[in-house]
Order: C-alpha cells, then structure tokens, then sequence
C-alpha cells in the first residue's frame, strides 16, 4: 500500500454515497407513498440484487489485476465472485421478506470477504471503511421490507 492508496479519491465518494441513493430513496418511499407499495419494494430489492452483484464482481477484478495474484491461483475468488449475483437473482424470486433477508446476508458476507481479502491483497486504505458504511445503509434500507412489507404486520 502507497501513501496515494490513503486518500479517497473525490470520483469514488461520489459515485459509492451516490449509488445509495436508491436505496434511501425506495426505502423513503415505501413510508411515504404506501398506495404503491409493490412497486417501491420491487425497486428496492432489485437495485439490491444489482449491487450485491456488483461488489461480487469487485473480485473478479482484483483476481485479475492485482499484483499480488500474478504468482498464486485465483479460483476461489473467481469462484465467489458470482456467488452474490446468484445470491441476488435467488432474492428476486422469493417473497419480500426472504428476498430482503438473502440480500442482506449477502452483503454481510461480502463485506467478510472483502475483510478476508484485505489480509491476503493490499488494498487501498480507504476501500474497507467506504465499503462498511455502504454496506451498513443499503443493510438498513432493505431491513425497511420487514416493517412496511406486503403481508407483514405494520410496525413490527
């Protein structure tokens, strides 16, 4: 790791804090305009789905670029880095409930592997606590499904 790999640089706050947007923002939705309430949750656990896929694909990309990987097998991180995808595409098929949930432990997870592969590859300084306070809203967001749910009692 290099000084320049301590300082975030301002394209990635922007796009990281920006892509939660959605996620606030269905989730806002599913309090404040209830008569559309299937369709907020379908938004929400979709844009879900697509972002879990995404940090799953983060390493990918590192098994592929990443100095450090040159000399040693990258299998396992080819091989979970769809895991969240298909984890993702499961949560699109199940009841909100179950979809929120899978989702949710899908980035819990991701966010352990992601802790897993800091010991293994240098990242740079700012990538575990930009992906920690990302996880941690899109977590919350989601968990909004087990109080405004269709079918769920309200305010549980």
């Amino acid at each position: 790791m290099n000084a320049s790999d301590n300082a975030r640089p301002a394209v990635v706050a922007w796009l990281g804090y920006g892509g939660l947007l959605p996620f606030v923002g269905t989730a806002l939705l599913l309090w404040l305009a209830p008569g559309q309430h299937s369709r907020w949750l379908e938004m929400l656990l979709t844009y879900g789905a697509v972002i879990l896929s995404f940090v799953g694909a983060l390493h990918w990309g590192f098994a592929m670029v990443h100095p450090a990987t040159v000399a040693r097998p990258m299998n396992g991180m080819y091989a979970w880095s769809v895991m969240p995808s298909l984890l993702g595409w499961v949560a699109l098929l199940v009841q909100p409930a179950a979809g929120a949930t899978l989702l949710i432990a899908g980035f819990l997870v991701q966010y352990r592997q992601d802790l897993r592969l800091a010991r293994v590859l240098a990242l740079p300084a700012w990538y575990l606590p930009l992906r920690l306070q990302l996880t941690v809203v899109a977590c919350l967001c989601l968990a909004s499904v087990y109080v405004l749910g269709p079918g769920l009692p309200q305010g549980a």
